[in-house]
């Protein structure tokens, strides 16, 4: 029977962490199962989609979680990966049975995708450093609105691309924080089986029920966690590369973990997504080439920021 379904399509537990396609940040999200589950009941949320990086494990964990737990019992939770391409952009597949693996080309991802009969979508196209940009169109769907480009101007691309190309599109939390599970979700009147979801996903069925982006202080917090759970390797990363600025660096980051909300680091913060912000400006309205994006030169990332 059908009914009007609330759907979180883009949201990450503990299992992305080693999983995310970066050896130096190995750690990506610290919701834990109970976390997550708790924040989609709070949020009334009747359908999520986890999808930790490059893994599809977390999803049967959670289904064998929320068995346990009776108050959970009106999630209902079904399988998908995000899916790292070979030139570090992200692919969403939903309704996939097995893992797909990282690193290949986006033609390559969408075969394997296809051979699942799962639904391709397009993660936050036109993000600053994970976006898969126009070639978004090859994707069953596209994320028009993703509430950590706190940029803006990557959404506001996204948006006018989908309107462009009549393109099917979602909106996604892509939440790794506990409080941005359901920060945006979808809805949809379907039946509540794999198959009715995925039709609807791929025939443009979804709706947007809310969208909004997570606050100054939610990306800070997640900050907070990538780089406390991945001091030892960076630390290791830079003795191996930089030796000369390690001992700077070890200070920095144990400065920021001790005291993450010390006036210093939330000026810091503010600065970096300033200069997120110009750069996702000047590539995705001004028409910089987004090379340099996935190149990921810091000074020449820090030098196009500057500029005037």
């Amino acid at each position: 029977m059908a009914e009007v379904l609330r759907v979180e399509t883009h949201c990450h537990n503990v299992f992305s962490n080693h999983n995310n396609y970066l050896s130096r940040l190995p750690f990506d999200c610290g919701v834990t199962l109970e976390e997550q589950l708790e924040n989609a009941a709070l949020q009334k949320i009747d359908v999520m989609f986890v999808t930790n990086h490059n893994t599809l494990d977390g999803y049967s964990q959670i289904l064998e979680y929320k068995q346990n737990h009776e108050k959970y019992q009106n999630i209902t939770i079904y399988p998908a990966e995000e899916i790292t391409i070979n030139n570090k952009g992200h692919v969403l597949a939903y309704g996939i049975e097995n893992e797909i693996r990282p690193g290949m080309t986006l033609d390559e991802t969408l075969d394997e995708i296809r051979k699942q009969n799962g639904t391709s979508c397009a993660a936050h196209p036109f993000a600053v450093s994970n976006g898969i940009r126009e070639e978004a169109r090859k994707c069953d769907i596209i994320e028009s609105f993703n509430s950590n480009n706190v940029d803006i101007f990557s959404n506001l691309i996204a948006e006018r691309f989908t309107k462009q190309n009549n393109l099917k599109s979602i909106v996604g939390s892509d939440s790794h924080v506990k409080s941005t599970i359901g920060r945006s979700f979808n809805t949809v009147e379907s039946e509540n089986n794999i198959d009715s979801i995925l039709e609807s996903l791929a025939k443009g069925r979804f709706k947007i029920g809310k969208f909004n982006y997570a606050s100054k202080e939610e990306m800070h917090e997640h900050a907070h966690y990538i780089i406390s759970s991945s001091r030892q390797t960076i630390l290791n990363s830079i003795r191996e590369t930089n030796p000369k600025f390690h001992s700077v660096v070890k200070w920095a980051i144990d400065s920021f973990i001790s005291n993450p909300n010390s006036r210093l680091w939330h000026l810091m913060s503010s600065l970096g997504m300033y200069l997120s912000k110009r750069i996702s400006k000047k590539v995705n309205i001004y028409g910089y080439n987004p090379v340099i994006l996935e190149e990921r030169s810091w000074p020449n990332l820090i030098s196009l920021s500057l500029s005037p």
